[in-house]
């Protein structure tokens, strides 16, 4: 098996261990319902044919180095081209590692649990190639840190690559998001449907090119999008 698993400690990309910052420790600290259930509830949910085609577009052509933020059960990994060499794996539930866990030895490059945080990479600049988020970034509770993560890990040339649901264009439907949003978070892990991802790529440092249509104020109450997010230097 290519990753390493420990429920109090991850593994550096050394292969050593290091103790989580407090930043990390606020994740280890999490609920019943958001270790035992909901990464089971995931598996489910995104394990259809529409998600393998958002997977399918972002994962396309991507090389090298994967960082991956929300790793979850493995579900990008059959996405990969061989043309990937490594993936970095952070993800905060432990019993989502242990479902990946006959995905990455059906995986041949090495698979490595990180760290917890996507705000949190012990990894130094300059070292990972792709940064990948499918579904992710609207469960990051410090979203902004962790696009500016993702700015330092990444080496000359490299891209964000991701699909996230993110804020309704439409007004009615944005109400909608609003209202549901505080019991949506408390259920959904720390979910945010309400969140405007790529305005906040770009206040991050980020030139964000769309794969997918825009939603042009169609009446969605969760619209998809996929995008590349390349840094401005």
């Amino acid at each position: 098996m290519g990753g390493v698993h420990a429920p109090s400690r991850v593994a550096d990309t050394g292969g050593t261990e290091r103790v989580p910052d407090e930043t990390t420790r606020r994740y280890a600290v999490r609920t019943w319902w958001e270790e035992r259930v909901l990464p089971r509830l995931v598996d489910v949910a995104l394990n259809d044919a529409v998600a393998n085609r958002w997977r399918t577009l972002v994962c396309d052509e991507i090389a090298g180095v994967v960082l991956e933020v929300g790793f979850a059960t493995g579900k990008n990994l059959p996405f990969y081209p061989t043309s990937v060499r490594e993936v970095l794996a952070v993800e905060p539930a432990d019993l989502a590692w242990d479902l990946a866990t006959r995905r990455i030895e059906a995986f041949a490059p090495p698979v490595t649990r990180i760290g917890l945080d996507g705000a949190s990479l012990s990894l130094p600049d300059d070292s990972v190639d792709v940064v990948v988020s499918t579904w992710t970034m609207c469960t990051i509770p410090d979203l902004e840190q962790a696009i500016a993560e993702f700015r330092r890990v990444l080496r000359s040339g490299g891209t964000v690559r991701f699909v996230e649901h993110v804020a309704a264009a439409h007004p009615r439907a944005r109400r909608i998001q609003s209202r549901l949003q505080p019991v949506w978070g408390k259920v959904a892990g720390g979910c945010h449907l309400d969140r405007d991802i790529v305005a906040m790529l770009a206040a991050g440092g980020f030139d964000v090119r769309l794969l997918s249509p825009a939603d042009e104020g169609r009446f969605e109450l969760v619209p998809f999008i996929a995008g590349v997010a390349t840094p401005v230097r």
